[in-house]
């Protein structure tokens, strides 16, 4: 019989090292806060502006009395009594309107946030810029304009028409030029827009022009009448708007029966 050779034993298989998994940490944020200060002038100051300094005074709460005050670099305090005999006073200068105090500076930022001035002070010359409030307030616009871009597009036509009629837009035109127009309102002033829609006002106009417009009422310069017997609704004073008092009129307890009747025939005509 042939003699079967035994080939050399292979290696043994290599072991497959598993790697733990590693604990994932949350990421974050370290905020830093920036300890400098910028102020800007709230009316036109041309491109450099001195900051008076001479007899600016201010009420020490602590010592119950009135003091003098003063940017000196090299002085502890900008109190002028605290100050020694040798102080220098340097210039407050702004620049294009703005100063920029940096965190180096602790006794010009002190001085600054004292001076009366100062619009946190009751003062109407300048103010300290803050990018905080300023990023918040930007943002919180751009999401009230989604918000009334948002309403534009995605409301039925019949809830956006009485907010056109309100706004003086004319509704016997394509859907798309109402919405268009409507759109150019909105963004002129989004949240006067979205409240809009929750104003009794808007709806109660919104009715009467149309009671106008099927000659229900007749809206003349003196008064509004009923327009098939031409009995007086209101009296319109000189100079005012017939149909704002006609509105005001109809949500008052006196006018709301106008207002039943109106509805009623609005609703009769489907």
């Amino acid at each position: 019989m042939p003699t079967q050779t035994k080939g050399a034993p292979g290696r043994p298989k290599a072991q497959t090292k598993v790697e733990p998994v590693k604990k994932t940490t949350a990421f974050k944020r370290k905020v830093v806060e920036q300890q400098h200060a910028e102020y800007e002038m709230m009316r036109p100051s041309g491109v450099v502006f001195m900051l008076p300094q001479k007899g600016v005074t201010i009420y020490d709460e602590e010592k119950n009395t009135i003091r003098e005050i003063r940017y000196c670099p090299n002085e502890p305090s900008v109190y002028v009594d605290d100050q020694s005999d040798k102080a220098l006073k340097q210039s407050v200068i702004f620049r294009e309107g703005r100063l920029f105090v940096r965190r180096d500076q602790p006794n010009l930022k002190e001085f600054m946030q004292m001076h009366p001035q100062n619009q946190a002070n009751g003062g109407k010359l300048f103010k300290v810029v803050d990018k905080k409030k300023e990023a918040t307030d930007v943002l919180e616009r751009e999401f009230v304009l989604n918000d009334a871009v948002s309403m534009v597009r995605e409301k039925n036509i019949n809830e956006l028409l009485p907010v056109a009629i309100y706004y003086g837009i004319n509704i016997n035109k394509p859907v798309n030029e109402i919405r268009y127009n409507l759109l150019t309102t909105a963004k002129k002033n989004p949240t006067e827009f979205i409240d809009a829609f929750d104003n009794p006002k808007v709806k109660m106009r919104s009715m009467m022009q149309q009671a106008s417009d099927y000659q229900m009422i007749a809206v003349k310069d003196d008064g509004v009448y009923w327009f098939d017997s031409n009995g007086l609704i209101v009296s319109v004073p000189v100079g005012q708007d017939a149909m704002d008092v006609l509105v005001r009129f109809c949500m008052t307890e006196k006018g709301a029966s106008v207002a039943d009747t109106v509805m009623e025939k609005l609703e009769k005509l489907g």
